[in-house]
């Protein structure tokens, strides 16, 4: 089956673990994957713009589940996250901790990618208390918005252009081929892409090009590992690099890739992944134990 011109392969989709709706008392619902060992670190991760929790983490399920419980949900405005007229980061962080309580999880560990990045450094800021460490792939302080802009309308166009008119609805589980696709890409992950609309997108890129951390971000003080991604033309390499060397004793994972690599570029991605999640892992293990 021929692929869509100037679009990557795709990561092959393996056994993805069943998810379900879980209410989030006085927010609304979200669709989530809970799964993996329950008695140690949970990681819980939070995806792109314009993605599900599953269009983003599907390729690296697999890897993170080695490292403790996982927690994959479809962010507010996205997929089929909290249904809300309004999208703001701090709300989007908010979410996290309520979907944790809702869980019975105490303390995590946010694992964030590009928006998710940005929501990560909001979930410390905002609730200390219950982060173990931080996880920032594809992540920045601030954002240009000329460069996001730019490159998230091609995107975005390109995607919607080449994937209309839409599905009859969404599916929310994905199958193991990627038979019955458009141009190589499997149906359900056409389906996750359609579930968030064009309105919600263009919302919650002029809120991620507001985002600021840079007064604050260097005052973060839990296990961090920041994943770099150098062929990244919408975050930019140098404002990564910035926001590592602002972190006290970051670990910085370099990984020769674009923006869009979670998803496009998973077999470069996710041994990447596998590197900052090991490094932060370790120290959370070894801080509970002193």
């Amino acid at each position: 089956m021929p692929r869509l011109p100037g679009i990557p392969a795709l990561a092959a989709v393996g056994e993805i673990p069943p998810g379900r709706t879980v209410d989030l008392p006085g927010r609304g619902s979200t669709y989530v994957i809970d799964y993996g060992p329950q008695d140690g670190p949970t990681y819980l991760l939070l995806h792109s713009v314009a993605c599900t929790g599953l269009m983003t983490w599907y390729p690296a399920l697999d890897v993170v589940k080695q490292f403790g419980r996982v927690v994959v949900f479809d962010q507010r405005c996205h997929g089929h996250g909290i249904s809300s007229p309004r999208f703001l980061l701090e709300d989007c962080a908010d979410d996290v901790v309520a979907l944790a309580d809702a869980l019975g999880i105490r303390t995590f560990v946010p694992v964030g990618y590009s928006m998710g990045s940005l929501i990560a450094q909001l979930v410390w800021r905002r609730h200390r208390e219950r982060v173990d460490g931080l996880v920032l792939c594809a992540a920045a302080a601030a954002v240009s918005r000329a460069s996001y802009e730019r490159l998230a309308t091609g995107i975005f166009a390109a995607f919607i252009d080449a994937f209309s008119p839409p599905l009859r609805g969404p599916s929310l589980t994905p199958v193991s081929s990627a038979a019955d696709g458009v141009f190589g890409v499997p149906q359900w992950l056409l389906g996750q892409f359609r579930a968030t609309s064009p309105g919600a997108i263009t919302r919650a890129v002029a809120e991620i090009t507001r985002f600021d951390s840079r007064p604050w971000v260097g005052e973060i003080d839990v296990p961090t590992s920041v994943v770099i991604t150098l062929r990244d033309h919408a975050f930019g390499t140098g404002r990564q690099r910035w926001l590592a060397g602002q972190i006290p004793d970051a670990q910085v994972v370099p990984v020769d890739a674009g923006h869009a690599s979670c998803t496009l570029q998973s077999d470069r991605f996710v041994p990447a992944l596998s590197e900052a999640i090991s490094s932060v892992h370790d120290r959370v293990l070894s801080a509970a134990a002193s």
